[in-house]
């Protein structure tokens, strides 16, 4: 039974009622906001027993206390509020009430409502994602503002409770949140650095600036351990190869996340670093037996159950030798009950990664999958392709008796009990003032470039080449790969290499490439080489027949020295041949490529040390340059 579709007037009549109390709330002005949520002094308490207590209670540090008003809190909700607590959702547009009318017309194509206060308002969703392609995330301000708006609405509803608003704010290849806020090395560059303290702090700094803008869940950091070199998924995004240095680095993030407000999430459960797939567009398989999952994947998870993770993420995996059925892990409960919470002892959020990907929908169809992915132990149901349905389709598990109320209620506590930790039940607002007081404040920002010194590895330095002297190599040219901005708020690479080199004292000029540049552009690259002193070529994921090798080599040919930066994946020096130098850098935001350009310059030392091996490419079963490789001056 659809119920949407059986008692559509009822609904939208109760949902539009709520909606309008919501946009209008939402509309007011944010001071109003700012001062709403904590009560005066001398300002009456709400009666004994009310909703109003309930929620303050559950507000409180007594833990106790906290968990019996939860308690009230969920007894006083219906099914359908229940099962909105569960979901996390994106939707379209800058406002929570006055999207521009293209985000409407997607909201409507894809949600049935719309606004964000419309989807809070019909589906009771317990949380939203943000993301930069949905236009959430113009400017600090507008974020806040709509996060605010988004509370409004929440708390709007018959049983007020506020949003829990995510990200994917990994730092490096994945930001979703640009300039003017502070942008960090992401995960591969701090492995790098090897610098627990600095992997902290960075954790803390972005914390610290989501919060303020009401983001109070990353899903951060990623604690898989790539030891796949051709993995298309995570890669970079990944702290190394080495699973105890992976563990290290995974703890010191959740300690910062979390100690700035934020919940962590440890993704992707049980462990997404050996495959050749990606999830995104295929279900990839895990060979790896039990032993090698326990000496591989495991240690950086139990390092993040250890450490207190708020929440942990599931993958679009199979892995036979974990669950013989060969269910995704997000679906499977030997994975995810069996061995997240029996064996590892996890008992905070499991949230399953976007239900939208094609590896957790091959096997079966989007109105099973949200209930599977309940069952086998998950609470939080990420960005379904169709809300309606799964919506849907939980509520007739649940009526059904496919899923009990008792098992429905263990996971809306989990999602309670989360954000009553993170201070939202005692108010969830956040005001302007402290977007300009925390989001790229100066402090920030030096802290960043200071981690981001540390990250740069240096792998090959023929003759000593590097630094290069501004008096016998002033005149530089810079070509190569430019990938769009993973912020879209930075970049692009070739023009930030040049403006930083310019700052530190080279004449250099830019020529953009491409990441497969054609016969006519290398002719360029070549022509525009001639009477330059050295060429900076930024190559990104080279491969076996990527015309980037053929720009290197032709570089190389005209006798002008050639620095390589690796802007993604270190492998990439594996390929190339006759460059003089080669620096990896793990990404291509701004502060890692200004980071290169200082040690270009010889303003600091190359001290990054290679997390992962660098295999041979014409024997991939060969180490080039092993983990813990790295030269200096």
């Amino acid at each position: 039974m659809h119920h949407r579709a059986t008692s559509r007037r009822t609904v939208l009549a109760a949902a539009t009622a709520t909606a309008a109390t919501a946009t209008a709330a939402v509309a007011a002005p944010l001071a109003t906001a700012a001062s709403a949520s904590p009560a005066p002094s001398g300002t009456a308490a709400p009666p004994a027993g009310s909703l109003d207590a309930d929620v303050a209670a559950a507000g409180t540090l007594d833990s106790d206390a906290r968990e019996r008003a939860l308690a009230r809190i969920v007894a006083r909700m219906s099914l359908a509020e229940k099962v909105g607590q569960l979901f996390v959702m994106r939707v379209y547009g800058h406002s929570a009430t006055h999207p521009d009318q293209a985000d409407v017309d997607a909201n409507l194509r894809e949600i049935g409502v719309r606004t964000a206060a419309e989807l809070v308002a019909t589906y009771h969703v317990g949380g939203i994602i943000y993301f930069a392609w949905a236009h959430n995330t113009r400017d600090p301000h507008q974020i806040a503002d709509l996060s605010n708006g988004i509370q409004r609405a929440a708390l709007a509803q018959r049983v007020p409770l506020p949003v829990l608003i995510a990200t994917d704010q990994e730092h490096g290849i994945v930001a979703r949140v640009g300039e003017p806020a502070t942008l960090l090395p992401g995960a591969m560059a701090l492995g790098a650095s090897g610098a627990r303290d600095a992997a902290r702090r960075a954790a803390h700094i972005a914390g610290t600036e989501l919060a303020a803008l009401g983001i109070r869940q990353n899903y951060a950091p990623v604690a898989d351990v790539n030891v796949n070199p051709a993995n298309p998924v995570i890669g970079v995004r990944s702290f190394g190869a080495d699973p105890r240095a992976v563990a290290r680095m995974v703890a010191a993030q959740v300690k910062g996340y979390q100690g700035a407000g934020v919940a962590a999430a440890a993704k992707h459960f049980p462990g997404h670093g050996d495959t050749t797939d990606d999830s995104h567009t295929k279900l990839p398989y895990i060979r790896h037996t039990r032993e090698e999952w326990e000496a591989l994947d495991a240690p950086p998870f139990r390092s993040a159950v250890a450490a207190g993770i708020d929440a942990v993420m599931t993958a679009h995996i199979v892995v036979p030798s974990l669950d013989p059925s060969e269910d995704p892990a997000t679906l499977s409960r030997p994975i995810l009950t069996g061995i997240l919470r029996e064996r590892l002892g996890y008992d905070g959020v499991v949230v399953t990664d976007s239900l939208g990907m094609e590896g957790v929908r091959t096997k079966y169809g989007d109105d099973r999958v949200p209930v599977l992915a309940l069952k086998a132990g998950c609470d939080q149901l990420l960005n379904p392709p169709d809300l309606d349905l799964a919506w849907n389709a939980v509520l007739d598990a649940v009526r059904g008796g496919e899923i009990s109320e008792k098992r429905l209620d263990e996971s809306v506590l989990r999602v309670l009990r989360l954000k009553a930790r993170l201070g939202l039940l005692r108010d969830p607002y956040v005001p302007r003032a402290g977007v300009d007081r925390v989001v790229g404040r100066r402090a920030h920002l030096d802290a960043a470039d200071r981690i981001a010194d540390a990250t740069t590895t240096l792998l090959l330095n023929e003759g000593g080449l590097l630094p290069l002297n501004r008096l016998t190599h002033r005149n530089v040219l810079v070509v190569g790969a430019d990938p769009a901005s993973p912020s879209g708020t930075t970049g692009p690479p070739t023009a930030t290499l040049t403006a930083a080199l310019d700052g530190l004292g080279f004449t250099a000029t830019a020529l953009s490439t491409g990441t497969a540049p054609t016969t006519a552009r290398i002719e360029q690259a070549v022509a525009a080489a001639a009477g330059k002193d050295a060429v900076v070529v930024a190559t990104y994921n080279v491969s076996a027949t990527s015309t980037q090798r053929t720009l290197v080599a032709r570089l190389a040919a005209t006798g002008v020295p050639v620095v390589v930066v690796a802007i993604r994946n270190p492998y990439d020096v594996a390929q190339l041949t006759g460059q003089r130098a080669v620096l990896a850098t793990y990404s291509w935001t701004d502060v890692e490529l200004r980071a290169a350009a200082r040690v270009v310059a010889g303003r600091v030392r190359p001290e990054g040390r290679l997390p992962v091996p660098v295999p041979r490419a014409d024997d991939p079963t060969r180490v080039l340059y092993p983990i813990g490789y790295g030269l200096s001056y």
